[in-house]
C-alpha cells in the first residue's frame, strides 16, 4: 500500500514528478523470451472496436526537448523502405489477430505530415487494403508540423477522412522557442493554422509547453492570447520535462520553477474563454465536435503499427525497441525495414501485466481524466471493490485531492493540478524499480 506520507512528501516538491502517458511505463519493457506469437497474444481479446495507431518516426527537425522515437531529416530511401516494411506489417498483423472492427485511428510520430502526398496515399492505401477500416466513418487524428504543410496535402488529408489535425507550436515567444531548440517562425505557424481552417477539418488541436526557462507570466499569457485568437477546438498544455537523453538534457537545462502557477493561470484563462478541462493537459472548447466512440482506453485493446508504436492487450504491452539517441533510432528503423515479413507476427519486446497491474492501469487511466473512475464498471470488470484493492485511494480523499459521488471516484480541482504527482505515486513498486533500472 502506498503511504500517505510518501504522497505528502512528493507534493512538497511541486506538481511535476512524471507524465502518465500509459501504464506501465515504456522504460520497464524488456526482451520477451520466448517471443510471443501475436495470434496467441490476441486470441482472447475483443477485436471488434480496436484503436489503431500508426507511427511515422520522421521529422524535419529534432526539438531540444523531444524524447520521442523519431529521426530528423532521414534519407529518402530510408523513408521508402520503412513504408514498404510498414505495409508488410499491416498485412501480417491483420492476418494474425483477425481484427473485426476499428473504432478509432490515429497517425503519430514523429511528424506524419513529413511524408509527401504520394507517400501518404501509399500509407492510407496499405492500411485500408489489409484492415477493416474506413477512415471516413470513424474519428481519425493526424499529427502535423507547420513546416511540412501546404494546401494540396491538407486537401488530401481532409478528403481521405481525417477529422482531427494536431499541431505542436509550443510557444509564440522567440526566446522560448530558441530555448526549446525549435527554429520556428510565427508567421509560418499562423499560415499553417489558416490553411488548416480553410481546409475544413472539424477539429484543430494545438500543443503548448509551459515551464520553459525564461518564460514569464506575461509571455505565457501573450502566447495563450495569440492561440485563442485562432479559435482551436482543443488545446493541450504540456509542462516541460527535461529528459536525460534529449539535447536540452545533455545541455543541463532545467524547467521553470513556476510551472504550477503558469498552469493555473492558463486554466482560468481557458475556462473563461469557454474551454472545459478534460484532464490536466487537455482543454476542449464547449460545443466543439467530438466523436464519441465505443472504444474505451481502460478496457479495449490498441494495435500499434510501425517501429516505436506500442500495442496493448489486457495482459501484454509490446513494441519495438525504443531509443532517443539519433544513431540508435536510425538503427532500429533500419532493422525494422530489413525485418523478414514473418517476424512481424511476433511480440519480442514488452511487458506482461498480472492481474494487479491490470487493475492499477485501469485506475490510472480513469482517475486522471475528467470522467473519473466508475466504481461499478471497475467492480464488473474485476469482481472486486477498488478501495479493497487500492486502499491508498482513501488518502486522496483525505487530502481533498479526490471525492466520490454515487458511483464515481474523481479528482478535485486541486487533485487535477497534482496529476503528475498522483500518477507516479500510484505506480506499483515493481514498475518503479523497472523505471529506475531502465535506460530510456
Amino acid at each position: 500500500m502506498k503511504r500517505l506520507s510518501e504522497l505528502q512528501e512528493q507534493m512538497k516538491g511541486g506538481a511535476y514528478d512524471g507524465y502518465v502517458y500509459s501504464y506501465p511505463h515504456k522504460a520497464v519493457y524488456r526482451e520477451l523470451t520466448p517471443r510471443v506469437p501475436l495470434r496467441s497474444a490476441w486470441e482472447h481479446e475483443n477485436t471488434q472496436q480496436l484503436y489503431l495507431y500508426t507511427h511515422l518516426p520522421f521529422c524535419e527537425m529534432r526539438c531540444g526537448f523531444c524524447n520521442l522515437f523519431t529521426a530528423a531529416v532521414p534519407p529518402a530511401q530510408l523513408v521508402s523502405n520503412y513504408l514498404e516494411a510498414l505495409a508488410q506489417e499491416m498485412e501480417v498483423v491483420a492476418d494474425e489477430i483477425a481484427p473485426q472492427g476499428i473504432a478509432q485511428a490515429a497517425f503519430g510520430g514523429g511528424t506524419p505530415s513529413y511524408l509527401s502526398i504520394s507517400e501518404i496515399e501509399r500509407l492510407f492505401l496499405g492500411l485500408q487494403t489489409y484492415w477493416p477500416v474506413d477512415l471516413k466513418r470513424i474519428p481519425v487524428s493526424f499529427e502535423v508540423s507547420p513546416g511540412t504543410l501546404h494546401p494540396e496535402k491538407l486537401h488530401l488529408l481532409h478528403e481521405s477522412g481525417i477529422d482531427r489535425i494536431s499541431m505542436g507550436l509550443q510557444s509564440y515567444a522567440p526566446l522560448e522557442l530558441k530555448e526549446l531548440g525549435r527554429p520556428q517562425k510565427n508567421h509560418q505557424v499562423d499560415q499553417a493554422i489558416l490553411e488548416i481552417k480553410e481546409a475544413g477539418f472539424p477539429i484543430l488541436n494545438l500543443d503548448l509547453i509551459y515551464g520553459i526557462s525564461g518564460q514569464t507570466m506575461d509571455s505565457w499569457v501573450k502566447t495563450l492570447d495569440t492561440v485563442l485568437a485562432h479559435d482551436p477546438e482543443e488545446l493541450y498544455l504540456y509542462p516541460l520535462y527535461v529528459r536525460a537523453n534529449t539535447r536540452m538534457g545533455q545541455q543541463g537545462a532545467k524547467p521553470n520553477e513556476h510551472r504550477r502557477a503558469l498552469h493555473q493561470v492558463a486554466k482560468e484563462k481557458l475556462m473563461d474563454a469557454g474551454y472545459v478541462p478534460r484532464s490536466m493537459r487537455l482543454f476542449r472548447k464547449k460545443g466543439a465536435p467530438y466523436a464519441d466512440t465505443e472504444y474505451c482506453c481502460q478496457e479495449d485493446a490498441m494495435v500499434g503499427l510501425g517501429a516505436g508504436a506500442r500495442s496493448y492487450t489486457r495482459s501484454l504491452h509490446y513494441s519495438s525497441e525504443y531509443a532517443v539517441n539519433q544513431g540508435a533510432v536510425r538503427g532500429i528503423i533500419q532493422d525494422y525495414a530489413n525485418k523478414p515479413a514473418r517476424d512481424h507476427g511476433y511480440a519480442d519486446f514488452g511487458a506482461r501485466l498480472n492481474s494487479e497491474e491490470q487493475k492499477r492501469r485501469y485506475v490510472l487511466k480513469s482517475i486522471l481524466h475528467a470522467d473519473g473512475l466508475n466504481l461499478q464498471r471497475y467492480q464488473g470488470r474485476f469482481s472486486s471493490d477498488v478501495f479493497d484493492d487500492f486502499s491508498e485511494l482513501q488518502h486522496l480523499i483525505e487530502l481533498g485531492l479526490a471525492e466520490t459521488t454515487t458511483d464515481t471516484l474523481m479528482l478535485t480541482d486541486e487533485g487535477f493540478s497534482f496529476s503528475d504527482t498522483i500518477g507516479p505515486w500510484l505506480y506499483s513498486p515493481e514498475v518503479c524499480k523497472g523505471i529506475m533500472e531502465g535506460t530510456v
